[in-house]
């Protein structure tokens, strides 16, 4: 499930809760500071402490963490953190980031290359990889760097909480291959087959196989909350394909990841039934 962090904790809070009470596994937030032009979006990695503290069950995690505003040092401390407050239920997805209109790069004022954006990206993870595996890191890159940082290994989960890494190209499918329990996949069937093909390719490259492969559903025109029916269609042809986890968006009015709530109960039920 994709949360929205657009309205205050009274709100959010209340509907965390609910689906964890729904019996599904994991629960996403998305991290930014503008997307597509909706606003307030309050911080993530707040959020997730509170959601931390107030659930049992679900496992939570970003979807996704940008490098465009956040440095890998302080992030590493609060993903540390938050482990420890969920007892080892945090996961983090983590992607390139937007620069277009109304984005996180664009309010920043940021104007990066696609390179630059994936140089970023890959020093990004790396580096946070490395600050939750070992006790004490200095690091000089090229966009980023920390001097003796000390955050204490891992977390809860060792010997770090997992990665789950958007991407669709060689580069960025490598770099999941390498680091990431997870690879998170966004579009239609025949985009995500290619995907996927890019990702065994990559896994055979770096001798690792990313298990869990999650996909971000309501970005194409399929009808995945019309109907129990039409949910479950789709999902048995991503699965087929190579798909293992679902991510819905919690149904949000007035946007285009509305749905009616009596379906979205259905379709629930029949993931925890």
């Amino acid at each position: 499930m994709i949360m929205w962090p657009t309205e205050p904790w009274a709100k959010t809070g209340v509907e965390w809760r609910r689906v964890e009470e729904m019996g599904f596994a994991h629960a996403w937030v998305y991290d930014h500071t503008a997307w597509r032009g909706h606003t307030p979006w309050y911080d993530a990695y707040a959020t997730l402490a509170a959601v931390a503290a107030t659930t049992e069950r679900i496992r939570i995690g970003t979807l996704v963490t940008s490098p465009n505003f956040r440095h890998p040092v302080p992030a590493a401390h609060a993903i540390r953190t938050i482990d420890e407050i969920s007892d080892g239920r945090l996961e983090i997805g983590i992607g390139s980031g937007g620069t277009s209109h109304q984005s996180d790069g664009d309010i920043l004022g940021t104007d990066w290359s696609a390179k630059q954006r994936a140089d970023r990206f890959a020093e990004w993870v790396t580096m946070l990889d490395v600050l939750l595996r070992e006790p004490s890191v200095s690091h000089q890159g090229e966009y980023w760097s920390a001097r003796d940082v000390a955050t204490g290994v891992g977390g809860t989960q060792r010997p770090r909480v997992p990665f789950a890494i958007a991407a669709t190209g060689p580069r960025g499918l490598r770099l999941a291959a390498r680091l990431g329990e997870t690879w998170i996949a966004n579009g239609d069937p025949e985009a995500v087959r290619r995907q996927l093909a890019g990702l065994a390719d990559a896994c055979a490259i770096e001798g690792r196989n990313v298990a869990n492969r999650l996909l971000m559903t309501g970005f194409t025109d399929e009808p995945w909350l019309e109907s129990v029916d039409a949910f479950q269609e789709l999902a048995g042809r991503y699965a087929e394909l190579g798909i293992t986890d679902i991510a819905l968006h919690w149904p949000r009015p007035g946007t285009r990841w509305d749905a009616d709530p009596k379906v979205f109960e259905a379709i629930a039920a029949t993931l925890t039934g």
